[in-house]
């Protein structure tokens, strides 16, 4: 669900606080930020309800659950089957995303296996899909940057 208006400085204050300081309360992000309870607790509820705060799951590590590879398998699709393809996509434990995106290819898929032979097993069961018509897999040889959003929030933020 996309967020309803942009987030303003003091919503971006707060996500900050919260990025460095996950299990703070409500009262103590307060604080932080130099606003009520009350203001901190409706605005992270209308951050949350409107989509600009979104899961903690990128904080889980798929290494830590036995998956150390992550791979971008990219595919093209029959058009017309794409909500087909992407529901069967979410059956599949080992992707952790997929995009529609512009160019040649129609999905980026983010996947995670426990090795080679698992990737391997992994990608042949995305393109046993009906509606997948080719595929791609590129392997992550290493992370260079993380997932972040903490230069942007500082941005917003005026910092």
């Amino acid at each position: 669900m996309p967020h309803e208006g942009p987030v303003d400085a003091v919503d971006a204050r707060i996500l900050l606080e919260l990025a460095e300081h996950p299990r703070a309360t409500t009262l103590a992000l307060a604080d932080r930020v130099g606003i009520s309870r009350n203001t901190a607790q409706s605005r992270l509820t209308r951050l949350e309800s409107g989509g600009a705060l979104t899961s903690f799951e990128h904080r889980i590590s798929p290494a830590a659950l036995g998956y150390p590879l992550t791979a971008y398998i990219t595919a093209q699709v029959t058009q017309r089957l794409l909500d087909e393809v992407a529901a069967a996509l979410a059956e599949v434990p080992e992707v952790l995303q997929v995009q529609g995106i512009s160019g040649p290819v129609d999905l980026m898929i983010q996947v995670v296996a426990s090795d080679a032979d698992d990737l391997y097993r992994v990608a042949g069961r995305i393109l046993a899909i009906p509606g997948v018509e080719r595929t791609n897999t590129a392997l992550v040889m290493r992370q260079l940057v993380d997932h972040r959003i903490t230069p942007l929030l500082r941005r917003v933020a005026g910092e």
